[in-house]
């Protein structure tokens, strides 16, 4: 767990040095790193996901520019292991001296605006405080069902059961509610073990050993779910 303590100081660390750069005024802190620092997700995460905003009546916003612009302001603190643009994202790695793993900071672009919030990051392992932009929770559950679909990481379906647990709501239609049922059912031991169980705390690994997302599948498959209305 230390490497993960360590990776959130990082975290924090980063998020800052983008505010004190004025980067964090055009982006959307989301992912699991976003609910974790600013809505207490009980699970660690170890990258930085935002959305990058083309704002309001912009027609001529210069993405590889500004990106440029980023990789050398964070070249002044870090080693730049890796600065990708590619299709859909711009991606940035960092490498810190003062911390074991790397940093990977994905940034989506071309992203109309979309209902936010704001929101405090910060974590009980640093002293750092950071007030910025997150995408809005219900906005996240749609964006995490489709991840799951996508992926089948098991760490998406734990962050879905926890935005079930704080009422979050997405209206979902019967099908793809049943194709997140399959994809929770084709889970693996080793999903759990192994993937899940890496990011959590000791004490929170034997509930969902047992119990594996029981929460989540009753809200998927029953008609009073708090986010899904099936027909009849």
């Amino acid at each position: 767990m230390q490497d993960l303590i360590k990776q959130e100081q990082f975290e924090l660390e980063v998020l800052d040095r983008l505010q004190s750069g004025r980067f964090l005024d055009r982006l959307v802190f989301g992912g699991g790193t976003m609910l974790r620092l600013c809505f207490g997700l009980d699970r660690y995460s170890v990258d930085l996901d935002f959305w990058l905003l083309n704002k309001s009546r912009e027609k001529d916003f210069d993405h590889t520019a500004w990106f440029a612009g980023l990789r050398q302001f964070l070249a002044r603190f870090y080693e730049i292991l890796d600065a990708a643009d590619k299709f859909h994202t711009l991606v940035i790695e960092l490498k810190s001296p003062d911390y074991p793993r790397s940093l990977k900071l994905e940034m989506r672009k071309g992203v109309k605006m979309m209902k936010t919030e704001r929101a405090i990051a910060y974590s009980r392992h640093s002293s750092v405080q950071v007030y910025l932009r997150t995408i809005a929770l219900p906005e996240m559950m749609t964006s995490k069902i489709d991840a799951f679909l996508q992926r089948k990481e098991i760490r998406d379906a734990y962050d879905l059961e926890f935005l079930v647990k704080k009422g979050v709501q997405a209206d979902i239609p019967p099908e793809k509610a049943d194709q997140v049922l399959t994809a929770i059912a084709a889970l693996t031991r080793q999903d759990y073990n192994v993937k899940l169980c890496s990011l959590l705390e000791a004490d929170q690994r034997p509930y969902y050993r047992k119990n594996n997302f029981r929460i989540l599948k009753s809200h998927l498959g029953k008609g009073d779910s708090v986010f899904l209305n099936r027909p009849g």
